[in-house]
This record gives C-alpha cells, sequence and structure tokens, in this order.
C-alpha cells in the first residue's frame, strides 16, 4: 500500500510517502513561508524522489489537528482535494497521537501544542495507549489534570518550547523534555498511524478538522454578539 501523508496543522509543513511500514520519503520544512507555499511543491517533490505519480497512492492522509486552524483548513482541503480527483480513501490522524507515537519510553508521554494565551491543546499516553482524551486547558489546569496518571512524564511538542520553564518550575525533575528534533510533528508518523487504522479509511466527504475550540473569527463574532 502506497500512503501520502501531509502534515501542515502546526509550526511545521511536513510530507511524507510510505509503501506498507517503509518510509520512501519524509521532509520537513520550518522556513517561515506558509504552508499554503510548502506544501505542494513538497508533494512533488515526494513523488519525484519516491519513484511514484499521484495515481498510484492507494491512502491519501491529513494531520486533522488539533493545532492552527488556518494549517490545519490547508492541509484538510489538499488531501480532500488529491482524493476526491483520485476516487482514492483518506483518512484523518490526530496531531497529539502523532507527536506520541514518535517516542518510545516508559515515563508517561504527554504531547503538548501551544493553544496560546498560556494555553495548551494536551492529550496523556503511555505505552502506546490513550489515556486522556485531547483537550485544550490553560497550562497549569493540564498539568493539575496529568498529575494522577503517574510520577514523570515526558512532553513533547511546540508547546515544550514555548512552556519549559514553566514546566521545570512545576514539576522539577518529574519532567522530562524531548529534544528539539522531536518536538515537530513527522508525517511519517501520521502515515504509519494510518497504515495501523486503515479499516477506517473513508471517502472525501468525510475528512474533517478536528477543531478543540472554535476558530477565531468565530470566537470574535459572539464576543460582539453577546455584549450588544
Amino acid at each position: 500500500m502506497l500512503i501520502l501523508a501531509v502534515d501542515t496543522s502546526g509550526p511545521s509543513c511536513s510530507v511524507a510517502l510510505l509503501e506498507d511500514e517503509l518510509l520512501r520519503y519524509e521532509a520537513v520544512a520550518n522556513n517561515r513561508m506558509t504552508h499554503s507555499v510548502n506544501m505542494m511543491p513538497m508533494v512533488e517533490e515526494a513523488f519525484r524522489k519516491g519513484g511514484c505519480a499521484i495515481d498510484d497512492i492507494d491512502l491519501f492522509v491529513a494531520v486533522v489537528g488539533p493545532g492552527s486552524f488556518t494549517g490545519v483548513r490547508i492541509g484538510v482541503a489538499a488531501v480532500k482535494g488529491m482524493a476526491m480527483a483520485m476516487d482514492k480513501p483518506c483518512i484523518g490522524v490526530d496531531a497529539l497521537e502523532a507527536l506520541a507515537a514518535g517516542l518510545m519510553a516508559e515515563e508517561i508521554i504527554c504531547p503538548i501544542r501551544d493553544a496560546r494565551v498560556q494555553q495548551v491543546y494536551g492529550a496523556v499516553f503511555h505505552q502506546g495507549g490513550r489515556i486522556m482524551e485531547d483537550s485544550i486547558m490553560k497550562l497549569d489546569e493540564y498539568l493539575d489534570a496529568i498529575s494522577q496518571y503517574g510520577e514523570r512524564f515526558l512532553f513533547v511538542g511546540d508547546g515544550v518550547k514555548a512552556y519549559q520553564e514553566a514546566i521545570r518550575l512545576r514539576l522539577g525533575e518529574r519532567a522530562l523534555l524531548a529534544p528539539a528534533h522531536l518536538n515537530e510533528l513527522k508525517a511519517g508518523a501520521a502515515g504509519l498511524l494510518a497504515l495501523r487504522d486503515q479499516q477506517k479509511a473513508h471517502g472525501h466527504h468525510d475528512l474533517l478538522p478536528l477543531y478543540l475550540r472554535a476558530p477565531q473569527a468565530e470566537r470574535e463574532r459572539q464576543r460582539k454578539e453577546t455584549n450588544v
């Protein structure tokens, strides 16, 4: 099975091409250019370097969030379009699960993404299984919530860079922080999760973003309506 996986849900843009469990190509761009500029040239490069064409793809994969609203929409729309054009199935992958999937550790794995205003998108995983659903919380609330699951925690994701000092201050030696190169979500990890869950693949109409809160424009509209 040939799988094309795309992630535009966070600070970096990533594209991967997999043949079953074999990673034939993967690239990550964090070059201050927008994902809308980076993504399709990276997809074309994946086909060139991977020695295949779009009509060879059996399954299209998008990381559907939680993450940047604009970024998520870019990736989801692109994958929907490719799947529709090729009449092939697609599947969405959770960003926090993909971050956790890149690690093998005895500690409780805590993927976090910076949701701004001192908030994080977070979940909890242990030994490959999910033990806390995706949520958006203030950092202190998230750290309170995870404390019931163990004594040592491994944090991974772009939220590590944003909140590492606060995490260390709160948890001290109980907190381990993933190195910088692991905090970027890799499309290859999303592709492997999609391979595992391929029986859940569906048509392009059913590929939807995963939002844990309303987009800013919607929140602003609701605020204005409340203040009227």
